[in-house]
């Protein structure tokens, strides 16, 4: 258990953001399945605002530390290609 105010200080702290990361990555993740049942639809007006919407929060993922940026870039790479060739 800790004993010093800060490491006390520190567990409250890593508590409330635990709390907002996996509230955030939630979020991604919904988002993320959206695109992909828009995909699996066949529908690309519905894949392309799901991705619309999905690809904000995953950079903003990205730059708050829940995911890795490069891991964000190639999740968005790839569904960026799905949803281009949807119509083609």
């Amino acid at each position: 258990m800790a004993q010093h105010k800060s490491a006390k200080k520190r567990i409250r702290r890593n508590a409330r953001r635990a709390v907002i990361n996996r509230s955030r990555l939630s979020a991604i993740r919904t988002a993320v399945k959206a695109v992909e049942t828009a995909l699996a639809s066949g529908d690309k007006a519905a894949a392309q605002a799901a991705f619309k919407k999905a690809m904000p929060a995953m950079a903003r993922g990205a730059t708050k530390g829940v995911l890795h940026k490069r891991t964000v870039s190639r999740k968005l790479s790839r569904m960026s290609k799905r949803v281009k060739t949807l119509g083609a």
